[in-house]
C-alpha cells in the first residue's frame, strides 16, 4: 500500500516537471511583432527664431463715411421709396414727409411776395407823378409865377415818394427771403440721399410721426469702411499711425495685413480703451462685423514656429507628429498661440531640434517605424 502510493506521488511529480518546462519553453519561443512601417513622410527640424510681440485686440467695422439723415420738420411719413440694402446715388429722393403747415407758409409767402411787387407798382406810379408835377411847379417857380412854400411843398412831395419806393423795394427783398426760407423749409419734406451708397438702416416706417432731429435713413459709402480697433489706454505709447496690424474678419474670413491710419486719443472712460483705425479694402464687408487685429508692437525672446498644415486636433486635443532618435513616430501634445500668417506659434510641447512632420501626415501612425522621409531644415 506505501509503495503504491509513492510510486504514484513520484509519476505526478515528474508529469508536472515535464509540462512547466514544455510551457516554458513555448513561452520563450513567442515572437514579439514588428512595429508598422511608413514611407513618404516630409520631415522638418524645428528652429528656434525670434517671435515679434504682438498685441491682440477686437473691433467693428464702419463706413468710414456715414451719413444719417434726419428729420429737420415735424412731419408723417407719407413715402419711402427704399428699403435696408438698396443702393442710392446722391441727390435721390427716398422719401416724403407730409408737413401741412410748412405747405401752408410757403403758400403765405408766395402771396406776400406778390403783394410787395404790387405794392411797388403803385409806389413807383406815386414817384412818377410827384416827378411830373415837381418839374411842372419848379418850371412855374423858375418863371417867379409860384411862391416858394408851394415849391417846397412839390418837393417834399417828390421826396416822400422816392421814400415809398424805396420802402416798397426793401418790402419785397423781404418777402422774397421769406418765401425763399418757406420753401426751403417746404423742401425739408424731402428725404433725399447726401451721399451714394448702401441703406444701412430705416429707422422709421410709413405713417409714423417724426420731430426735428429724429433718425430717419443711414446710407453708408461701400468704398470706405475700416475697422475701429479697441486698444486698452495702456498701450497708447505703443500705437501710432503706421503701426504694421494683422487683420481677421470673421464673417468674411478675410485675412490680410495693414497699418494703422488714425488713432484717435480720446479714451472710453467706460471700457478705458481708445480707438485705432485700420483701412479695409475688401470685398463683402459690411458695417457692424467683427474683426480682429494683431498689432505689431516689437521682437520679444526666442520661441518656436510651425507650418499649420503640420498641427491636427484630436477631439479637444492640439497635437503634432514628431519623429524621434530611433526615427519612431510619436503624437506629441502642444499648446498653441498666435497664428502668424502660414505658421502658428508652439508655447509649449517642441523645443528647437525637434522633428516634426509637415506632409504626408495621413499616412502617420504613432509607433510606426520611419522607413524613408524627405528633410527639410
Amino acid at each position: 500500500m506505501y509503495r503504491s502510493t509513492a510510486g504514484s506521488l513520484l509519476l505526478a511529480a515528474t508529469i508536472a516537471l515535464g509540462l512547466n518546462g514544455c510551457s516554458s519553453d513555448s513561452g520563450h519561443k513567442a515572437a514579439v511583432p514588428a512595429p508598422p512601417v511608413v514611407s513618404g513622410l516630409t520631415v522638418t527640424t524645428v528652429m528656434a527664431e525670434a517671435l515679434p510681440e504682438t498685441l491682440d485686440v477686437v473691433g467693428t467695422v464702419n463706413a468710414r463715411t456715414s451719413a444719417m439723415v434726419s428729420a429737420r420738420i415735424p412731419g408723417t411719413v407719407s413715402i419711402l421709396h427704399v428699403r435696408e440694402g438698396d443702393r442710392v446715388r446722391k441727390g435721390q429722393l427716398l422719401g416724403q414727409l407730409e408737413s401741412q403747415e410748412n405747405v401752408a407758409q410757403a403758400t403765405g409767402a408766395i402771396a406776400a411776395v406778390d403783394e410787395a411787387k404790387r405794392g411797388l407798382e403803385e409806389a413807383q406810379a406815386r414817384h412818377k407823378l410827384a416827378e411830373t408835377t415837381f418839374a411842372r411847379f419848379k418850371k412855374l417857380y423858375d418863371e417867379q409865377a409860384l411862391t416858394r412854400q408851394e415849391f417846397d411843398t412839390r418837393q417834399t412831395e417828390l421826396e416822400l415818394a422816392q421814400q415809398g419806393v424805396a420802402r416798397a423795394q426793401s418790402r419785397l427783398r423781404q418777402t422774397q427771403e421769406a418765401a425763399r426760407a418757406a420753401g426751403a423749409m417746404a423742401d425739408y419734406t424731402k428725404i433725399v440721399a447726401p451721399i451714394g451708397g448702401v441703406v444701412v438702416a430705416k429707422q422709421v416706417n410709413l405713417g409714423a410721426t417724426v420731430f426735428p432731429g429724429q433718425p430717419l435713413i443711414t446710407v453708408d459709402d461701400e468704398g470706405s469702411y475700416q475697422l475701429e480697433l479697441a486698444v486698452p489706454e495702456s498701450r497708447l505709447r505703443d500705437v501710432r499711425a503706421g503701426t504694421a496690424v494683422q487683420v481677421l474678419i470673421d464673417a468674411t474670413g478675410a485675412q490680410f495685413n495693414a497699418r494703422i491710419t488714425e488713432v484717435v486719443p480720446t479714451s472710453d472712460p467706460a471700457s478705458r480703451t481708445f480707438v485705432a483705425k485700420v483701412p479695409v479694402a475688401q470685398k463683402g464687408v459690411r458695417s457692424g462685423m467683427f474683426g480682429r487685429g494683431s498689432i505689431a508692437l516689437g521682437t520679444t525672446g526666442k520661441g518656436v514656429r510651425v507650418p499649420t498644415t503640420a498641427v491636427f486636433e484630436r477631439g479637444a486635443l492640439t497635437a503634432v507628429w514628431v519623429v524621434g532618435s530611433d526615427d519612431v513616430v510619436r503624437m506629441r501634445l502642444v499648446k498653441t498661440g498666435r497664428p502668424q500668417g502660414t505658421q502658428v506659434e508652439i508655447l509649449s510641447g517642441l523645443t528647437a531640434g525637434d522633428r516634426i512632420v509637415t506632409a504626408g501626415m495621413e499616412k502617420a501612425v504613432d509607433g510606426a517605424k520611419l522607413q524613408a522621409a524627405t528633410s527639410k531644415p
